[in-house]
């Protein structure tokens, strides 16, 4: 077997990682690509660190099972398909969906921490860090913690400038000039899509 060509992208919060990939997945079939989120990785909400008000912190490197990150990831390079619960971030309006994982002669995999972990970067062909101006990353936090996982204005305010924004300029934006590849997406990415589906397509034959 052909080990699977492996994608990391990264980027702050709000730098519109998910809506990029929303994008690259419409250009392919499953059986072309796979895209596996850090964001389904989470430890349990109960096991999450607290701050000095009392408030879980989901922005920290410890928030997330890295070594069953990890495990599912060679997993898939080694063929398997995967069944994972869809993480819900304690919101009681969403349904935790079950999601299967396929392997694929692509894989992507996606996180706020898929550079930082070392053992995840090594795994990884070639790494993208998408970035955005902090205004435009906030505004899009703001409309994504309010529709899906239904925090109200000022708990997405206080959770931007005293857990996302610390983590993100000490641990994050460092490793943008370690990446491969740096996609700037402060109104649009369609050139640098094209570009990456050009060389997907050319790894897949």
């Amino acid at each position: 077997m052909v080990k699977p060509y492996t994608i990391g992208i990264t980027g702050g919060s709000g730098s519109g990682k998910t809506y990029f990939l929303r994008n690259l997945a419409k250009r392919f079939t499953t059986d072309q690509l796979c895209i596996i989120s850090q964001d389904d990785y989470y430890h349990p909400r109960e096991q999450q660190k607290e701050d000095d008000r009392g408030i879980k912190n989901f922005d920290l490197p410890e928030s997330i099972d890295r070594e069953q990150f990890h495990t599912d990831i060679q997993h898939l390079k080694s063929g398997k398909t995967l069944h994972k619960k869809e993480y819900t971030f304690n919101n009681p309006k969403a349904t935790p969906k079950t999601l299967v994982f396929k392997s694929a002669p692509v894989i992507i995999i996606e996180g706020l921490f898929v550079q930082y972990f070392p053992e995840i970067e090594k795994e990884l062909n070639l790494s993208i860090f998408i970035e955005a101006k902090d205004h435009v990353k906030l505004s899009r936090r703001i409309r994504r913690d309010s529709e899906e996982r239904g925090y109200d204005l000022d708990d997405v305010l206080y959770r931007y400038h005293h857990h996302v924004m610390p983590v993100y300029e000490r641990l994050i934006e460092p490793l943008k000039h370690h990446a491969d590849l740096v996609i700037p997406n402060n109104s649009h990415f369609e050139r640098a899509l094209e570009v990456l589906i050009l060389a997907i397509q050319a790894k897949l034959g």
